[in-house]
């Protein structure tokens, strides 16, 4: 399966650091040497458990297709075990406190963009003008994670917005241009907004809003799936817009939603009410 850039960019830098903390070329470090790497990751430098599974993915791709040399089965055992943590959700009120706390044009619609389409950072940032089929109200989702392409349904509402953004710029292609130095050179931009940008006017947001949950932009992604579980959309509808592969990580969100949980308490009560 094909990486994006912005995967094969970290597994580079996760080779890398395994050859500095070695100080040889990583082709010269030794399955058992891998194996101490890991367990200071773990043990010793405490990294987050997607950190340390990241590195061993990378460097086994590294190990596989770069030197082409069979992985050691005993090196899977160096993986962090498994957690299952369910993921912060915003209700829908806390979401709309949040949009509406973004003072800038350009930084709003792309939240709101990413929030009503459930749209991961980069696939929101990266999105174009003809990426837009207002007749069919989709937006075509190009390179998303494991460079696959969708379509995503587009509210009505959303497409107001982008026309509105695109207005202030007219940008022939980029929907959310680099506004450069000054702010003024949105309309020849050969970039889209950097992720960093967004990721600020998100905390930003969060902060004016008064919401105290510990949300991040993937947030609105999270709360997009569940408030459409809540609005009744079935599961695998929620699947195809998110590109989720597997119907098993959708589910996830069925954890999550109040609405529900009260629809099987009631009917659980219902069931046995005459035991």
């Amino acid at each position: 399966m094909p990486i994006s850039p912005r995967t094969e960019e970290a597994y580079f830098a996760c080779v890398r650091q395994l050859g500095e903390f070695y100080n040889k070329s990583p082709e010269l470090v030794s399955a058992e040497e891998i194996r101490q790497y890991c367990i200071y990751l773990k043990s010793e430098k405490k990294v987050a458990r997607q950190t340390s599974t990241q590195a061993i993915c990378a460097i086994k791709l590294f190990w596989e297709k770069t030197l082409r040399r069979l992985w050691p089965h005993e090196l899977e055992l160096a993986r962090a075990n498994p957690q299952f943590k369910l993921p912060v959700v915003l209700s829908a009120s806390e979401t709309r406190r949040i949009l509406a706390a973004v003072p800038a044009l350009d930084h709003r619609v792309g939240l709101t963009t990413i929030y009503s389409c459930g749209l991961r950072l980069g696939e929101g940032l990266r999105l174009q003008v003809p990426d837009i089929d207002s007749e069919r109200m989709l937006l075509h989702i190009r390179g998303g994670k494991g460079n696959q392409d969708r379509y995503v349904p587009l509210p009505e509402r959303t497409l107001l917005l982008l026309r509105q953004q695109w207005k202030t710029h007219r940008h022939p292609t980029l929907l959310f241009p680099a506004k450069g130095h000054g702010g003024q050179g949105a309309s020849t931009a050969t970039e889209p907004m950097s992720h960093s940008t967004l990721q600020r006017a998100f905390r930003l947001a969060l902060q004016a809003s008064g919401v105290k949950k510990q949300a991040h932009i993937h947030t609105l992604r999270h709360s997009y799936a569940t408030h459409l579980l809540e609005q009744g959309e079935n599961l695998r509808q929620i699947q195809v817009n998110l590109g989720h592969k597997s119907p098993v990580v959708t589910v996830v969100y069925t954890h999550l939603t109040s609405l529900c949980k009260t629809q099987h308490q009631k009917r659980l009560d219902d069931f046995m009410s005459n035991l």
